[in-house]
């Protein structure tokens, strides 16, 4: 019969895309797949190739707050009472979890029932879900060569396999990157991320406008934008003289990527994996509110390599904005250097690392 891995991941697209890269890789390999989560990801993971989906008891809470605590914690118990009546069903040979809240009770659940448990981390800071359970589980793989907040004995034992990413996005670790030619166009690619775009919509198009005329005539701007900066941006790169592409949404990105000369984004976990992957220069922007700015950490690895320029959102301004993209985007020499540097910390095949582990877990 075939084997059965459960795949629990939370309502984001953070936990969720490397879920699912993992799924395909193990379905490759003949696995059966199914996912636990709490009732956010229906909306997510309709693409998701798991044979059912497993809907799991769960809640967050703020620190501090007693109530709170007790309320997520009964939410966990119940949802790990219908993982283990769910498991006696389906007899999963290995629990997969990739953080966040929603997918604590389908792991408890394997704890108690000692089953065979996989945590991913795919930040360089360990979330609070996954420290809290880390020590119970046989084997934590993490994204980053750091895992800061993690338990001592944890960080120890952590296996390095890196970011699982989208097949689309895989591809693009085997396309050279060109540099723009002397005066020929440049291609700039604007992501967003689930919280705090705000900034970068409203920020971006007015830096631009300060750029050198030469320079904003050679520009070709694609960028993610809330829907209610969408009108803004637009008449601003209007009255730029600036060719401009805004939508609050672009299906198409790894294509997208694969055509930049120059990326700026937010420091997520899979945003700083995938530029790497794709090996294209950055600037990053890391969200000042992320809990133990695991964002800023996420960012260093590539900061540190060489491939991306660090902006602080306290000390982003139009201004400095503008000067660090005249510096980038006159430079194309230097935008090749940042694209080699991006690539050389890159982990393309994380997805199948990733499985490796989960088949070695199973069998233990």
């Amino acid at each position: 019969m075939r084997k059965v891995a459960v795949v629990a991941a939370g309502g984001t697209g953070g936990h969720l895309f490397p879920a699912q890269a993992l799924a395909e890789a193990l379905i490759a390999r003949g696995w059966r797949i199914v996912l636990a989560s709490d009732e956010r990801v229906a909306g997510l993971a309709q693409d998701f190739p798991a044979e059912h989906r497993i809907g799991l008891s769960a809640a967050t809470y703020k620190p501090g707050d007693p109530i709170g605590m007790l309320r997520a914690g009964l939410a966990v118990f119940r949802g790990a009472s219908q993982a283990r009546a769910a498991y006696r069903q389906i007899g999963p040979n290995v629990v997969v979890g990739f953080g966040g809240y929603p997918s604590a009770p389908a792991l408890v659940g394997a704890i108690l029932d000692r089953r065979p448990t996989v945590i991913h981390e795919q930040n360089a800071v360990m979330g609070r879900a996954n420290r809290m359970l880390a020590s119970h589980v046989q084997t934590v793989a993490c994204a980053f060569p750091t895992l800061q907040k993690a338990p001592p004995k944890v960080a120890g034992r952590a296996i390095v396999v890196g970011n699982p990413v989208r097949p689309p996005i895989r591809a693009l670790a085997d396309l050279p990157y060109t540099p723009p030619e002397p005066d020929g166009p440049i291609r700039l690619l604007v992501t967003g991320g689930s919280q705090g775009a705000r900034l970068l919509s409203e920020l971006v198009p007015e830096a631009i406008r300060t750029l050198p005329e030469g320079l904003r005539q050679r520009l070709i701007v694609q960028q993610q934008t809330r829907a209610e900066s969408m009108n803004n941006a637009r008449r601003v790169y209007r009255d730029a003289l600036v060719d401009a592409e805004i939508a609050p949404f672009f299906r198409d990105i790894a294509g997208r990527l694969a055509a930049a000369h120059l990326v700026i984004g937010r420091a997520g976990a899979g945003t700083v994996c995938e530029f790497a992957v794709a090996g294209k220069p950055s600037i990053l922007v890391p969200l000042a509110i992320a809990i133990d700015d695991d964002q800023g950490q996420n960012a260093k690895l590539l900061a540190d390599a060489g491939g991306a320029e660090i902006a602080r959102e306290h000390q982003l301004t139009v201004d400095s904005l503008s000067g660090a993209l005249e510096k980038l985007l006159s430079n194309p020499a230097r935008l090749a250097r940042m694209a080699a540097a991006a690539r050389s910390v890159a982990i393309p095949d994380a997805a199948e690392r990733l499985a490796d582990v989960v088949e070695r877990t199973a069998r233990a």
